[in-house]
């Protein structure tokens, strides 16, 4: 792994769908009137016959792409998170979750990432399709399993979610990093903490770990990017080697990563106590910065690291997480 801050790359997404396409011609791309915003301003120049611009109609551009599923073509359908899930849900549920077909769902702008408030702010996405039997849910971490889950997913026989970070995308893993859409990655070994993160909060829980391991307190960072189906063996085994857990994601702490792994330390029968670590039932508001509203819900490396010293009984103030001088282009943990 590479060490903060990190490069940047710009439309990872893009540029990946486009190779995806170039290779396959039944890839067929949908917009709902969010084309630049979402990276596939690119395959439209390329294919823009197999470009569909649906407008700002959710629910029916899901209802084009389980159609054209049915046809035996692959859509990949583009949006803003709460636009691809929350609006058009019960579209998905008949049209593309029931029938098990193979459309892909691409939400960007997750959880605190916009400061547009909750109307823009998908706060409840993982939770509510992670609830939808024949979905995978998915949230990446970086440039390179961006590059990698694109054409891994093609290759899915039911639909799928894949939640992404709009604009500077970090570089976070070297080019041996390998995706897998059946197994968590344990980047970092442990026996006082299972730290389990995905999404954007990777970047920050490694950087907790670093910052915690200077302080003398040992964490595994298990990278769980797949939500669902949930990888429960590496997770458990993560928890039953440490003697406490912690989770961290982009969400809501109700219904996503944090459940999931409240699930399965109970249906393992682990002793050890849990700390969700995301939104606490709450809704976020608007602001100038996605920084700020990170910082105000308890999400920033400082918080993290601060809520992991005191779960792990550590006594006086957490250390200090340090912050890193960023030039233009490179990314510092939330």
């Amino acid at each position: 792994m590479h060490n903060p801050p990190y490069s940047t790359q710009l439309k990872p997404y893009g540029r990946a769908l486009v190779a995806l396409a170039e290779r396959r011609d039944d890839v067929i791309c949908l917009s709902g009137d969010l084309t630049r915003q979402t990276e596939i301003d690119l395959f439209q120049e390329r294919f823009p016959e197999r470009f569909v611009h649906a407008g700002m109609a959710e629910a029916n551009m899901i209802g084009m792409a389980g159609a054209l599923a049915r046809e035996g073509l692959q859509p990949f359908v583009h949006t803003f998170g709460v636009f691809a899930t929350r609006r058009p849900y019960d579209q998905i549920v008949n049209a593309v979750a029931y029938p098990n077909l193979p459309v892909r769902l691409i939400g960007f702008m997750p959880g605190l990432s916009t400061p547009g408030g909750p109307s823009h702010q998908a706060i409840e996405d993982v939770a509510i399709m992670r609830a939808l039997p024949n979905f995978t849910v998915i949230d990446v971490a970086d440039t390179t399993e961006i590059e990698q889950v694109v054409p891994a997913i093609a290759d899915i026989p039911g639909p799928v979610y894949l939640r992404l970070k709009r604009g500077e995308i970090p570089v976070i893993f070297e080019e041996g990093h390998r995706f897998s859409l059946d197994r968590a990655s344990v980047l970092t070994e442990g026996d006082d903490v299972a730290l389990v993160a995905n999404g954007m909060m990777l970047a920050s829980a490694l950087e907790a770990e670093r910052t915690l391991r200077d302080a003398g307190v040992s964490v595994s960072v298990v990278h769980t990017p797949v939500v669902k189906p949930f990888d429960a063996a590496t997770v458990r085994d993560a928890v039953a080697g440490a003697r406490v857990a912690v989770s961290a994601e982009n969400h809501s702490v109700i219904g996503g990563l944090g459940s999931a792994v409240a699930e399965v330390i109970a249906e393992a029968g682990l002793a050890r106590p849990l700390k969700r670590i995301g939104l606490q039932d709450v809704f976020g508001e608007g602001s100038l910065s996605a920084p700020y509203l990170f910082e105000k819900y308890g999400l920033s490396t400082q918080a993290l690291v601060e809520a992991i010293w005191e779960h792990a009984g550590r006594p006086g103030p957490a250390p200090v997480a340090v912050r890193h001088e960023v030039a233009p282009g490179e990314y510092q943990p939330v």
